[in-house]
């Protein structure tokens, strides 16, 4: 099976409209729109907090259009398909694509896939199989016999009437969209789709933000959806937008401070966004002093804590944590690259940080919506 990958075609960048405070998922399409956002949120929290779906909003436009991932067809180390030609269904090397079945979850390490085998789910995959689909007992020509290898579009579409329904199933109905995983699509090559392969497999992959799927351990149907990462990550800054997790010593744009699971506080329905936001600030505030060994250690290198909020759509599917993270924010330009973990000496922007003096003053100009940093007593 081919080795390209097959990318989302770009969608028309969209402005957000009304309410402009962000949460985890609620992505602009385009880079202005983030700066939009990250500038004109409407946020009622004390400094240096600020939720961080301004982080999210920036993340996702990084990713843009990209509402799904594939993951194109792969060779083996032969070259050959993965199915015969004169029997499609029948496969040759690959058995363990070719008997991928719903709960199966997939690994590689070679770009072009020829490595691919099935793994115990709760090792570390790439994917996990939601449904396998045989195109050729659908009616009509377009899978037939001799019918031309379907283009980026419409595999797009048959991702969307068929991959998109499979995981909504695969997981009862509890697919969360603002969570770590994106509905993905694996489809055989042209080579295999002309002597006779039409099987399409549909499941769950955990994306970075270049589309590149990165490692995820656990059944995604048993499994907290909620996008977190582990304390003491970073994640890279490109364009002065976060990308995916890096070494601290390189350039990043925020670090993780703690992971806070709202379950403990709210365990039952969807609370309101005062309570959600009162309680997540307390304990990002906290855990942050707890992480840098001085509750003003946040202030004294200028940075801002950011968390996020999430909305009933994600409640409702199971999620319940959300990540603190501490970055430095800038007023129309996202994030400024941080280098270092904040633990120790950081550098912002190639420079180290200059403490505010204790005369009143601060400063560091507060970010739009932010309340002024409290003063010294």
């Amino acid at each position: 099976m081919s080795s390209d990958d097959v990318p989302q075609p770009p969608q028309a960048p969209e402005r957000p409209s009304g309410d402009k405070s962000s949460r985890l998922g609620s992505f602009p399409r385009s880079l202005d729109a983030a700066r939009e956002t990250l500038t004109g949120a409407d946020l009622h929290l004390s400094a240096p907090t600020m939720r961080w779906g301004l982080l999210a909003v920036a993340a996702g436009a990084v990713i843009a259009a990209m509402v799904t991932l594939f993951v194109t067809g792969f060779d083996n180390e032969k070259g050959l398909e993965a199915h015969t030609p004169g029997k499609p269904g029948e496969t040759v090397l690959d058995k363990e694509f070719g008997t991928a079945a719903e709960g199966d979850c997939l690994s590689w390490t070679r770009q072009d896939r020829g490595d691919l085998v099935k793994v115990a789910c709760s090792n570390k995959h790439l994917f996990e199989v939601a449904a396998d689909i045989d195109m050729s007992k659908y009616p009509g020509k377009e899978f037939g016999a001799g019918s031309r290898f379907p283009d980026s579009l419409r595999l797009t579409e048959l991702k969307e009437e068929h991959c998109v329904p499979a995981v909504q199933q695969y997981l009862s109905g509890r697919f969360d969209p603002r969570g770590r995983y994106v509905v993905g699509l694996m489809y055989p090559s042209p080579d295999g789709w002309k002597h006779g392969d039409r099987t399409l497999r549909c499941g769950l992959q955990y994306s970075g933000s270049t589309g590149t799927p990165l490692p995820s351990a656990g059944n995604a149907a048993e499994h907290d959806q909620s996008k977190v990462f582990e304390t003491g990550t970073c994640l890279g800054i490109n364009q002065n937008l976060p990308t995916d997790p890096v070494d601290c010593g390189q350039a990043h744009a925020v670090e993780i401070v703690s992971t806070i699971d709202l379950a403990a506080r709210f365990p039952g329905a969807p609370p309101a966004k005062e309570e959600q936001d009162k309680f997540v600030e307390e304990e990002c505030s906290r855990s942050a002093g707890d992480y840098l060994g001085s509750p003003d250690q946040v202030r004294n290198k200028t940075l801002t804590l950011f968390f996020d909020y999430l909305d009933a759509r994600s409640w409702l599917a199971g999620s319940r944590k959300l990540d603190c993270m501490i970055g430095k924010g800038t007023d129309r330009e996202g994030f400024a690259p941080i280098t270092g973990s904040a633990r120790g000496e950081i550098l912002i922007n190639g420079q180290a940080p200059v403490p505010p003096p204790n005369s009143g003053r601060s400063t560091p100009t507060p970010l739009p919506g932010a309340a002024p940093l409290p003063q010294p007593r």
